[in-house]
């Protein structure tokens, strides 16, 4: 690359969020892209909301392609500096997963996985359940997943406890430097 193309493949970063279903991610992401200049923001659920939702190999690996074709045209399009992206990902497996359908493009890539403490979650999700946004099997099911994101290799923890979607944010954007 040359000229203006070559100055923004070296200022692109790649932010992949990862944390338990209930813990911020979402809302965090939505304020990293509120705060980061040249900004989109694509959230895995997009990619996978169906109904029946059903998980097998054929499932995963189209999900799996899905990401990596909209990650890539998002890395390779000069309008954007900045690509915010989210999913569960409490695996090392999944995030090697999604990383290894990415094509070289130079961007940085962040790696932060979200995470708070059990009651935390437990309320949060609660007020999801009773206002009808989630389905009650959702509180175990993220529970059992929340101490998985403390073992990722090569992951920046962060705690979301207490703190607004714009202090989560600001904190993921501290992680690129």
């Amino acid at each position: 690359m040359s000229g203006q193309g070559a100055q923004s493949a070296a200022k692109k970063r790649l932010y992949l969020v990862g944390g338990a279903m209930g813990v911020g991610k979402t809302a965090a992401c939505r304020a990293l892209q509120n705060l980061l200049p040249r900004c989109v923001f694509l959230d895995a659920d997009w990619l996978w909301d169906a109904k029946p939702f059903t998980v097998t190999g054929e499932t995963r690996a189209m999900v799996l392609d899905n990401i990596a074709h909209c990650l890539n045209n998002f890395l390779s399009c000069s309008a954007y500096e900045n690509i915010v992206f989210c999913w569960v990902l409490d695996r090392p497996e999944i995030w090697q997963a999604v990383e290894s359908g990415l094509r070289p493009h130079g961007a940085q890539v962040v790696r932060i996985a979200l995470t708070c403490a059990p009651e935390t979650l437990a309320e949060r999700l609660g007020r999801d359940i009773e206002a009808g946004v989630r389905a009650p099997d959702v509180l175990p099911r993220s529970l059992r997943r929340l101490p998985l994101f403390e073992a990722l290799p090569g992951v920046t923890l962060l705690r979301t406890d207490g703190l607004t979607p714009r202090s989560v944010a600001r904190r993921m954007a501290a992680c690129a430097t």
